[in-house]
């Protein structure tokens, strides 16, 4: 495996109360003696140091107790990464655009992979079932795509061990991974989530152990079996990607989420982690009709989570399907999370991780220019096709929106729309499945927004 550099490193576990248990790492002159407590149960907590880039030295930690010893070798220091959500997280290396060559190199044993086996349970869960492997085109071909190529970005960048591991599950809720009593502890949360739950057949009438096809739907049981076991081991940073299965919700969703970041990092106990996380991309959902919305409102839903202290959204709105949900294109997704981590952990401050973003516009009769935010308009506006800028969309007061002509004019786009004579709004790809093509030096795509505070019509998806 690889143990996070840097901080403490938990080893726990169980004994007779009062049996002496002695850990010695390979790095410490002294080892450390602890005695399991009244209920059986022990921890020790290591010193671990800070390494130095090429440092991939191969370590050991001994465990003793009485006759007992346990070994565990091969042990890198590095940065740990955890990762979770639903299928697009969890959607595998055999699975991607360049699979075979993709494998072929991934012959990287200084990174780590673990890959969690789907667990849930009605209680909290010390255990799970999984093993740390080092990587290889054998040990990543069933291994998050997402969790391999941010590794292996990171690895490549900054020369030290990298371990990630992937624990989550294809189809699974944001409330699945939220603890009971988290939820229970907020009103909305409580009403929206937890309350229907508990008065369900699923819970009065049914053994929650046994998988059914509403397992990944419920609340905290993936928690409990998938996240709970983690939460004494020391780690960098989170990375998700989910949405899909709550794409109907709006304000719960935003609340959901925040409220999951906070309870995370309260749990692992390693103050603000880094949270970084993935914003659902493009897809009709089989209704190819242009003029829906509601993906795109629930998209903006999801920016708002980057209010959150030490968070930060990646997008994928040229990189996806409208036929797909599952877009096969994985490594732009994670070279862009690895962006995020470069700068904003590393402090790689030169490192640039934000697309265009929508500053303010100027109006001008029947023309608009739009202005985005210093920083995220580095080296200039293109388009990734070498067309003009697509799904720009204008209205007047009537709420109408036409598409208009959109032109890159220095670090400005001017929009041009003969149906509408006085805009006052603006959107961008905000609409269900608009494959983009505006992005900036960086090949960072524009972040999709819209200019006005209009209510969301009625034809929002149903689960």
């Amino acid at each position: 495996m690889v143990i996070q550099q840097n901080k403490p490193f938990k080893i726990w576990g169980h004994i007779k109360a009062g049996e002496t248990v002695i850990i010695k790492a390979d790095w410490q002159e002294n080892g450390v003696t602890v005695k399991s407590d009244a209920s059986n149960k022990f921890l020790a907590l290591i010193n671990v140091p800070a390494i130095k880039r090429g440092d991939y030295t191969k370590h050991n930690i001994k465990i003793t107790a009485g006759k007992e010893e346990i070994v565990l070798a091969n042990l890198l220091i590095g940065d740990v990464w955890f990762c979770s959500g639903q299928s697009n997280m969890q959607f595998a290396m055999r699975e991607v655009e360049g699979a075979q060559t993709a494998m072929k190199a991934a012959d990287k044993p200084n990174i780590r992979v673990l890959g969690v086996k789907f667990s849930w349970h009605d209680k909290p869960s010390e255990t799970f079932e999984g093993k740390w492997q080092e990587c290889s085109p054998e040990s990543v071909r069933e291994f998050s795509a997402i969790g391999y190529f941010y590794a292996a970005e990171l690895q490549n960048k900054l020369d030290i061990p990298i371990g990630v591991i992937y624990s989550g599950v294809g189809g699974s809720v944001a409330q699945a991974y939220v603890a009971e009593d988290v939820l229970a502890a907020d009103s909305l949360l409580k009403e929206t989530y937890l309350t229907p739950f508990h008065k369900g057949d699923a819970y009065t009438k049914s053994d929650l152990n046994k998988f059914t096809f509403g397992t990944t739907s419920y609340p905290y049981l993936i928690y409990n079996g998938m996240i709970y076991p983690f939460q004494n081991l020391s780690i960098k940073g989170f990375l998700w990607y989910q949405g899909e299965s709550n794409r109907s919700e709006r304000e719960s969703y935003v609340r959901l989420t925040s409220t999951l970041i906070t309870s995370w990092r309260e749990r692992f106990a390693q103050g603000d982690l880094p949270f970084y996380y993935v914003q659902v991309a493009p897809y009709a959902y089989q209704k190819m009709d242009s003029t829906l919305n509601d993906y795109a409102f629930f998209r903006e839903k999801q920016e708002q989570l980057s209010r959150v202290s030490n968070t930060a959204m990646v997008v994928t709105m040229d990189v996806g399907d409208p036929n797909d949900i599952h877009p096969k294109n994985k490594q732009p997704i994670a070279l862009r999370l690895a962006r995020v981590a470069l700068n904003l952990t590393y402090n790689q401050l030169n490192v640039i991780y934000k697309g265009p973003h929508f500053n303010y516009a100027v109006y001008n009769k029947n023309k608009v220019v739009i202005h985005f935010e210093p920083g995220t308009v580095t080296g200039g506006l293109k388009t990734n096709d070498g067309l003009a800028p697509k799904y720009f969309f204008v209205a007047a007061d009537d709420q109408k929106f036409h598409e208009a002509n959109a032109q890159i004019v220095g670090n400005t786009i001017v929009l041009t729309c003969k149906n509408v004579k006085r805009p006052v709004a603006i959107r961008y790809a905000f609409t269900n499945y608009p494959v983009t093509n505006l992005e900036n030096a960086e090949c960072l795509p524009a972040v999709p927004f819209r200019t006005d505070s209009w209510q969301e019509p009625d034809n929002r998806a149903t689960q």
